[in-house]
Formats: C-alpha cells, structure tokens, sequence
C-alpha cells in the first residue's frame, strides 16, 4: 500500500471509530462538522535532498502561488468537558522552474536550464482531544493534544528522470483554542496546533470571524498560517504557506 492509501485509510478508520462511538441520542450540538476552503500562497518551499549532500531549491522564488486548498473537521464533544476533533487537511503544490545551476536531488542531477517539474505534497490527518474549559461570558478556551498523520512528498521531474522523496509519520502537538463572543451572533476565534523540537516544527494557526446563520448553522472567514519542516541527513526542507479562508459549520 502507498504511503497516500495508507494515510487515508487511518483517516477513514479514525471518522469510523468516532461516529460509531457516538451516542445515538447525543444532544443538539454535540457534533460539529466543518468544511474549510480558499486560496494558499507559498512565500517559502525551501528543500535539499538529501539534507547533507542535496541542492538548496527554494520553490517561492519561481512560485509563489496561489493554489487551491481544503480541509474538513469532525467535532465531537462527548462529555461536559472533553471533546474530540477529526481533520483532514490536503496540500499539494506544483510547480515548474528553469534552475540556474545543477539541482542534485537524492540519485539524480538535474541540468541547469533545462525545466524540471516540482512536486510538494503535505497532506495531513490529525486527532485532538481537549479539554472546554467552563465559559465566561464572552470568552471560552478548550486545551489539549494532537496526534498527526503526516503524509509529505517532495518530487522533481525532468531530462535525467524522476525522482519523489516521501515521508508517512506520527508527530504529536499541542493544541489551543479561544473564542471571544462579541455578540450574539457574531464572534472572533482563534485556533492552533503547534509544536517544535530539535528535529523540526510545526504550526497550524488561524484567526477568524465567525457568524451564526442559525441554532445549527455557522459561517466563517479569515486567515490561516501553515509553517514548519524538518532539517537531518536525511531532508532538509522548510514550507510556509498564508491562506485566505471561509467555511460553513453544521451542529446535529
């Protein structure tokens, strides 16, 4: 199996096991769901392959995009307290650039002035648990922990071949959350999953403004920061992306 089967069929497995152990009589807004979509820009695609011996290709130069991006998110909150979340977040960005020196890429070079396709691929599925912590009277606060799926590939295509480095792994995170209730139909949130460590980081941060429709419609638009990598031997390669963003959320 393919690391981007292999990814989607823990995704699948993981909505699975969180609807199936719902309760059949979970009250009103017990379940959120929350679909996400816009427009990325790449204002660094930086990667060396490998990291000890590769050629630096810094992908934004040639790029910067935009590219069309999605995402989807399942909440559950099965307790007073404690919630889970489900999301699904692709990526993919393709790029063709004309290098100006000799691109070594894992057992291939790639001529200079020759075009070369670029291939970057970060897809990822995440599980969060947190803890909702009692509501003021405008503001409310969940803390907790993610565990990711991160399914990433980079390829470069061209006259001596092709070549894809992939990468399928599980990176943990920490994840926060706050919502400032400006009025009754209108608030302000603001939403992260981050973490960094000797072998890299990663964060997902977004702030939006966010307008109720109905008792079980939301909608919702802002901005979104998708920034991290990784530096070793093996892969140097570090990626941050802007995204203007809106979506729609439904409670059952």
């Amino acid at each position: 199996m393919e690391n981007g089967e292999t990814a989607t069929a823990i995704a699948v497995a993981l909505v699975a096991l969180v609807t199936l152990a719902a309760p059949p009589q979970a009250a009103s807004g017990d379940i959120e769901v929350a679909v996400e979509g816009g427009a990325a820009w790449q204002t660094r695609n930086d990667f060396r392959i490998p990291g000890d011996g590769g050629t630096l290709v810094r992908l934004a130069d040639y790029d910067s995009g935009p590219v069309a991006a999605f995402r989807a998110t399942l909440r559950w909150d099965f307790t007073e307290r404690q919630s889970l979340r489900l999301l699904v977040a692709p990526l993919r960005v393709e790029t063709t650039f004309v290098p100006g020196e000799p691109v070594v890429f894992q057992d291939l070079v790639f001529p200079a002035g020759q075009p070369a396709d670029a291939t970057y691929v970060f897809n990822s599925w995440r599980l969060t648990w947190c803890w909702r912590f009692p509501p003021g009277r405008r503001w409310s606060f969940r803390l907790g922990a993610t565990l990711k799926a991160r399914d990433a590939e980079i390829g470069l295509a061209g006259a001596p071949g092709s070549s894809v480095k992939d990468d399928l792994g599980l990176v943990p995170l920490l994840y926060a959350f706050a919502r400032y209730q400006a009025t009754d139909r209108l608030a302000l949130e603001a939403e992260a999953d981050a973490l960094a460590a000797p072998q890299g980081r990663a964060e997902d941060v977004s702030v939006k403004v966010v307008f109720r429709v109905s008792d079980t419609v939301d909608l919702d638009v802002g901005y979104r920061l998708l920034e991290g990598g990784a530096d070793n031997d093996e892969v140097y390669t570090f990626a941050f992306f802007h995204y203007a963003a809106a979506g729609v959320r439904i409670r059952f």
